[in-house]
């Protein structure tokens, strides 16, 4: 599973818990949530299969506030980059198709 391995070879993953993980004929589903060297959270969901892919990557400070999540789920369709899109506090932003190794390269690099 490429989303554990990425996990186990990053340098700003504390630790982390699978809370699910299915595996079908022609995919999987799971749900993880991560503890941050630099004590924030990243919560994971990614569902995976031959005709589509969801995901959502939701980083927050331990009290809870988001500081970022990315997902493709298809409520914005006024994004230019519909249905990936990110949330940043209020806004909804344009962005595009994101694997947790792009999460993990740009979480070192973003200001708190």
């Amino acid at each position: 599973m490429e989303i554990i391995k990425s996990l186990n070879a990053s340098v700003i993953i504390k630790k982390y818990t699978i809370q699910d993980f299915r595996v079908f004929k022609t995919g999987f589903f799971i749900k993880i949530e991560s503890e941050l060297l630099n004590n924030t959270r990243l919560f994971i969901k990614e569902f995976s299969d031959e005709f589509d892919r969801k995901y959502s990557y939701h980083w927050q400070k331990v009290n809870g506030d988001l500081i970022i999540r990315w997902d493709n789920s298809p409520h914005h369709k006024e994004v230019i980059t519909f249905p990936h899109h990110k949330h940043e506090g209020e806004k909804i932003m344009p962005n595009y198709d994101i694997t947790i190794d792009d999460i993990l390269n740009y979480i070192p690099n973003h200001r708190l």
